[in-house]
């Protein structure tokens, strides 16, 4: 008898804040783009957020939509992101788009660095 491995599919979610805030900036910037969010090597920590547009997904991205707002994140960086929450936050010292990520062992203080 052969054993069938189930994969469960590792979510990412989107804050209201953040959906909020990635339709301003399309709004600003005047066109409809994905917010790409990504996971490199580097930073003070070992990993650091990576965040850009994209025109469209790739054929390996996930994509997360929340009141219109789109975001992707592709395959490699998924794997770091699992059970993460992408969010906005609007702070006396600075705003800036955070990741509240379960996965993460330990991080710098400028909140863009992160190790497993």
């Amino acid at each position: 008898m052969s054993e069938v491995a189930t994969q469960v599919s590792p979510q990412v979610s989107l804050s209201a804040n953040a959906a909020k805030q990635i339709k301003t900036i399309m709004a600003k910037q005047g066109f409809d783009k994905f917010l790409r969010v990504a996971v490199e090597g580097g930073g003070c920590s070992g990993f650091q957020y990576k965040f850009d547009f994209a025109d469209a997904p790739n054929a390996d991205d996930l994509v997360i939509e929340r009141d219109g707002a789109k975001v992707v994140i592709d395959d490699m960086s998924l794997e770091f992101l699992a059970g993460s929450e992408i969010d906005y936050t609007n702070e006396l010292i600075g705003s800036a788009f955070k990741i509240h990520n379960p996965n993460a062992t330990a991080g710098c203080g400028c909140g863009t660095s992160f190790s497993v």
